[in-house]
Protein backbone atom coordinates (compact mmCIF):
# COMPACT_ATOMS: atom_id res chain seq x y z
CA UNK A 1 0.00 0.00 0.00
CA UNK A 2 1.22 3.50 -0.76
CA UNK A 3 1.64 6.08 1.96
CA UNK A 4 0.16 9.56 2.26
CA UNK A 5 1.94 12.19 4.33
CA UNK A 6 -0.14 15.25 5.16
CA UNK A 7 1.83 18.35 6.06
CA UNK A 8 0.64 20.18 9.19
CA UNK A 9 -2.48 22.33 8.72
CA UNK A 10 -3.71 24.49 11.62
CA UNK A 11 -7.30 23.18 11.57
CA UNK A 12 -7.52 19.99 9.52
CA UNK A 13 -4.34 18.27 10.74
CA UNK A 14 -2.33 20.36 13.25
CA UNK A 15 0.43 17.79 13.78
CA UNK A 16 0.53 16.46 10.24
CA UNK A 17 -0.05 12.75 9.59
CA UNK A 18 1.30 9.76 7.73
CA UNK A 19 -0.80 6.71 6.93
CA UNK A 20 -1.18 3.83 4.50
CA UNK A 21 -3.55 4.78 1.72
CA UNK A 22 -5.92 2.62 -0.27
CA UNK A 23 -5.14 2.49 -3.97
CA UNK A 24 -8.00 3.19 -6.38
CA UNK A 25 -9.57 5.55 -3.81
CA UNK A 26 -9.49 9.35 -4.01
CA UNK A 27 -7.13 11.38 -1.87
CA UNK A 28 -10.22 12.99 -0.29
CA UNK A 29 -11.73 9.65 0.76
CA UNK A 30 -8.35 8.46 2.08
CA UNK A 31 -8.01 11.63 4.17
CA UNK A 32 -11.54 11.35 5.54
CA UNK A 33 -11.02 7.66 6.38
CA UNK A 34 -8.07 8.68 8.56
CA UNK A 35 -9.91 11.43 10.44
CA UNK A 36 -8.60 14.37 8.44
CA UNK A 37 -11.71 16.46 7.89
CA UNK A 38 -10.96 18.08 4.56
CA UNK A 39 -13.73 20.24 3.15
CA UNK A 40 -15.84 18.73 0.36
CA UNK A 41 -18.85 20.99 0.02
CA UNK A 42 -20.08 19.48 -3.27
CA UNK A 43 -20.05 15.93 -1.83
CA UNK A 44 -17.07 14.99 -4.05
CA UNK A 45 -18.81 15.62 -7.37
CA UNK A 46 -16.17 17.91 -8.95
CA UNK A 47 -18.40 20.98 -8.60
CA UNK A 48 -16.40 23.18 -6.20
CA UNK A 49 -12.82 23.67 -5.00
CA UNK A 50 -13.14 23.14 -1.26
CA UNK A 51 -11.15 19.88 -1.33
CA UNK A 52 -8.20 21.51 -3.12
CA UNK A 53 -4.83 20.08 -2.12
CA UNK A 54 -1.27 20.63 -3.28
CA UNK A 55 0.53 17.39 -4.12
CA UNK A 56 4.10 18.22 -3.06
CA UNK A 57 5.48 14.75 -3.90
CA UNK A 58 4.20 11.84 -5.97
CA UNK A 59 1.91 13.81 -8.24
CA UNK A 60 3.26 12.11 -11.36
CA UNK A 61 1.68 8.85 -10.15
CA UNK A 62 -1.82 10.36 -10.39
CA UNK A 63 -3.96 10.36 -13.51
CA UNK A 64 -3.97 13.73 -15.25
CA UNK A 65 -6.65 16.19 -14.22
CA UNK A 66 -9.72 16.36 -16.43
CA UNK A 67 -10.71 19.58 -18.18
CA UNK A 68 -13.55 20.00 -15.64
CA UNK A 69 -11.12 19.70 -12.74
CA UNK A 70 -8.68 22.16 -14.34
CA UNK A 71 -11.50 24.66 -14.96
CA UNK A 72 -12.55 24.49 -11.30
CA UNK A 73 -9.00 24.70 -10.00
CA UNK A 74 -8.68 28.10 -11.67
CA UNK A 75 -10.97 29.38 -8.88
CA UNK A 76 -9.08 27.75 -5.99
CA UNK A 77 -7.26 29.82 -3.37
CA UNK A 78 -3.50 29.35 -3.46
CA UNK A 79 -3.41 27.56 -6.82
CA UNK A 80 -0.07 26.01 -7.78
CA UNK A 81 1.05 23.80 -10.69
CA UNK A 82 0.76 20.84 -8.26
CA UNK A 83 -2.83 21.63 -7.24
CA UNK A 84 -5.50 18.96 -7.50
CA UNK A 85 -9.06 18.46 -6.30
CA UNK A 86 -8.62 15.68 -3.78
CA UNK A 87 -12.02 14.23 -4.67
CA UNK A 88 -10.81 13.64 -8.24
CA UNK A 89 -7.21 12.53 -7.67
CA UNK A 90 -7.14 8.74 -7.23
CA UNK A 91 -4.25 7.20 -5.31
CA UNK A 92 -2.04 4.88 -7.38
CA UNK A 93 1.06 3.11 -6.10
CA UNK A 94 3.41 5.96 -5.13
CA UNK A 95 3.95 7.78 -1.86
CA UNK A 96 2.18 11.15 -1.79
CA UNK A 97 2.99 14.26 0.23
CA UNK A 98 -0.08 16.48 0.52
CA UNK A 99 -0.47 20.08 1.64
CA UNK A 100 -3.95 21.35 2.49
CA UNK A 101 -4.10 25.07 1.63
CA UNK A 102 -4.74 27.51 4.46
CA UNK A 103 -7.99 28.78 2.94
CA UNK A 104 -10.84 27.60 0.73
CA UNK A 105 -13.41 29.66 -1.15
CA UNK A 106 -16.04 28.52 1.37
CA UNK A 107 -17.28 31.22 3.71
CA UNK A 108 -18.40 28.67 6.31
CA UNK A 109 -16.96 25.30 7.21
CA UNK A 110 -19.19 22.39 6.24
CA UNK A 111 -19.87 19.60 8.73
CA UNK A 112 -20.26 16.18 7.17
CA UNK A 113 -21.54 13.11 8.95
Amino acid sequence: MPEITVLPHAEACPDGATFEARTGVSICDNLLAHGIEIEHACEKSCACTTCHVIVREGGSSLESATDDEDDLLDRAWGLTPQSRLSCQAVVADAKLVIEIPKYTINYAKEKHG
